[in-house]
């Protein structure tokens, strides 16, 4: 990832709310399958670290997490991790046709200076 679509990730992660967060237990089995359950609906995650009781620090909690669930570490601040992790599924959606109006055929447009001339007459 390069450094521009890390610092756009960045921004986009600002607005989002932690979807859980890591207490005493520290990062365990259950945080990662809870992890894996967020990243089937979700790209950017942010997760909280309560650091009075979490064992690991904020930054190997989140070389943990992201080693184990294949996601890139967006950034670390304070006792908050942002994690992605690319979801083709997300952007298949996005993708799909939508209805569209259709042009009318080339012969029944008309020209921008048709449409000038016209507004002129009516004036």
């Amino acid at each position: 990832m390069t450094g521009k679509e890390r610092a756009q990730k960045r921004a986009e992660a600002n607005a989002l709310q932690p979807l859980f967060q890591i207490g005493k237990e520290g990062v365990s089995e259950a945080v990662f399958q809870q992890l894996e359950q967020v990243f089937a609906t979700h790209e950017l995650v942010k997760i909280k670290l309560h650091l009075d009781t979490c064992p690991q620090s904020p930054r190997e909690a989140a070389g943990l997490l992201a080693q184990n669930s294949g996601a890139e570490v967006i950034q670390v601040i304070g006792g908050v991790v942002v994690l992605y992790r690319y979801n083709p599924q997300l952007h298949e959606e996005k993708k799909k046709p939508g209805k569209t109006k259709a042009l009318p055929p080339p012969s029944k447009r008309r020209s921008i200076t048709e449409r000038a001339r016209r507004y002129r007459k009516e004036r």
